[in-house]
């Protein structure tokens, strides 16, 4: 048997590029805007977590062409060994200012800092909880983890309670981990929910605030803002490409946590540091959100816009609280066509199909960003509302 088998029996991408059906890999000509270039064709992006709409804003790119003039186009080395600089330390102390924590760690993606900073806190006698519809990130961090993982049903917190019981008398270390908005429904999770159970079973809670940051609470602040959660929330977890226009994540906590975790987190320690370009961007946007609320109120301006527009029209939006507004198609080969009408009428949008969502639930993941145009929304729902009747949607 050879190993390539399987690669070779994986005809499905390929057929469906042929076919013209394949919504995946699709090149931008462009920076990501609220419209980009493809195949030389301008067209409207709700595809993106650009959600600040900072990737193009003046101040953003000046700091990343200074950072790379004064400190060259890569760090060469681990954050480790020869891999910190100056504004490495800069951003971490802004960060930890920024969620109120005592310190915090930056990683060079959002993925690895979910995957190192879980696989290092939970050891072999150690138990975490885990939503079973968080991140891929988070899954790979608890797989690489050597304790023992149980699972509690998407936001039942009768079920988390459930776990939590069984296990109460274990002498273990336990974590809670969650998402703080889920990416694919734009629900925002209860943290209330979770601070109260992980005090009453003496775990500590874990937040992924990915697509949280910069949008939830009146200064971006995410899910501890939003809920008034500093003291609840034990370490709180952010990535950079969403809101802060840029690349990385990052984790806050307790100094001696996350000194820990800089000692032991192996996708830290063996990966190469943040770009200094990377780093200045997202220095840059975090003055920016601080600066400008208004850019907060006007996303929520359009994501109240966008919602009601949906559902006015019959479109199944799910319980969607957030900049995230899926469009509930059901099956996969409905979906891609209704993407593929959409496509051809010069709107950019993501179908998401399982696994990453449930069975006979496949979604059109629209989002939106600060610096849409009410003439491009407006567009978008019209085109939504023609292609809905048309295959039977609405």
């Amino acid at each position: 048997m050879d190993i390539f088998d399987k690669c070779h029996h994986f005809t499905r991408a390929r057929e469906a590029v042929k076919e013209g059906w394949y919504p995946y890999f699709r090149p931008i000509q462009s920076g990501p805007g609220t419209r980009v270039l493809v195949d030389g064709r301008e067209m409207i992006m709700i595809g993106s977590n650009n959600y600040m709409g900072l990737t193009g804003h003046p101040k953003v790119v000046e700091a990343a062409i200074e950072a790379t003039k004064k400190y060259g186009s890569g760090c060469t080395g681990s954050r480790f060994l020869n891999g910190t600089l100056d504004i490495h330390l800069e951003l971490e102390e802004k960060l930890a200012d920024f969620v109120g924590k005592d310190a915090a760690l930056c990683f060079s993606t959002g993925f690895q800092t979910n995957q190192g900073a879980i696989s290092a806190l939970v050891g072999k006698d150690d138990i975490v909880f885990v939503d079973r519809e968080n991140h891929a990130s988070i899954v790979d961090g608890y797989r690489l983890s050597f304790g023992k993982v149980v699972k509690y049903r998407h936001n039942d917190f009768d079920d988390l309670e459930k776990m939590l019981k069984m296990y109460e008398q274990e002498d273990a270390g336990k974590l809670i981990v969650s998402d703080g908005v889920f990416s694919m429904e734009g629900t925002i999770a209860p943290v209330p929910d979770l601070a109260r159970l992980a005090g009453k079973y003496g775990a500590r809670l874990y937040i992924d605030d990915a697509h949280a940051l910069g949008v939830l609470g009146k200064h971006g602040g995410g899910s501890i803002e939003y809920w008034d959660a500093g003291e609840d929330i034990d370490l709180v977890m952010g990535t950079f490409s969403k809101s802060f226009a840029s690349l990385g994540g990052f984790v806050a906590g307790e100094e001696e946590v996350i000194d820990y975790i800089k000692h032991h987190a192996r996708s830290l320690i063996f990966s190469a540091s943040m770009t200094p370009s990377a780093v200045a961007s997202v220095i840059a946007s975090l003055e920016i959100i601080r600066s400008e609320p208004e850019r907060i109120e006007q996303l929520w301006k359009n994501t109240r816009k966008m919602k009601k527009g949906f559902e006015s029209m019959g479109f199944n939006t799910g319980e969607s609280n957030t900049p995230i507004i899926p469009i509930v198609i059901g099956e996969d080969e409905d979906c891609f066509t209704f993407w593929k009408e959409l496509w051809d009428n010069g709107i950019f949008v993501n179908p998401a199909i399982p696994p990453a969502v449930p069975p006979h639930q496949a979604i059109l993941r629209t989002s939106y960003m600060a610096t849409h145009t009410d003439e491009d929304l407006d567009y978008v729902l019209e085109m939504f509302g023609k292609i809905g009747k048309k295959l039977g949607v609405i």
